[in-house]
């Protein structure tokens, strides 16, 4: 059950940071589950240290866990943005 509960979180945070860097339409639905999951492992590597909270990928869906997963995937689409277009939009 933790499986799909994180899929679906991690899906929702892809999506709304798609949607925060305007690339929502060049994206579809597994994008944004890939975006969301891997942007909070790159937060709980990079961001989660210096702020002192866990990711979704480290089983904590508080506020705080939910706001750097969203701003890693915020990260990581700037990143792709950039190597795609040459401008992170």
């Amino acid at each position: 059950m933790n499986l799909i509960i994180w899929l679906v979180v991690g899906g929702l945070i892809g999506w709304l940071a798609s949607l925060l860097m305007k690339t929502d339409g060049q994206q579809g639905i597994l994008l944004n589950v890939v975006v969301g999951i891997v942007g909070a492992l790159l937060a709980g590597w990079f961001l989660s240290p210096m702020v002192g909270v866990s990711t979704i990928n480290q089983g904590n869906f508080s506020l705080p866990a939910l706001g750097v997963s969203f701003i890693g995937a915020a990260v990581l689409l700037a990143i792709v943005n950039l190597f795609r277009r040459g401008a992170t939009r």
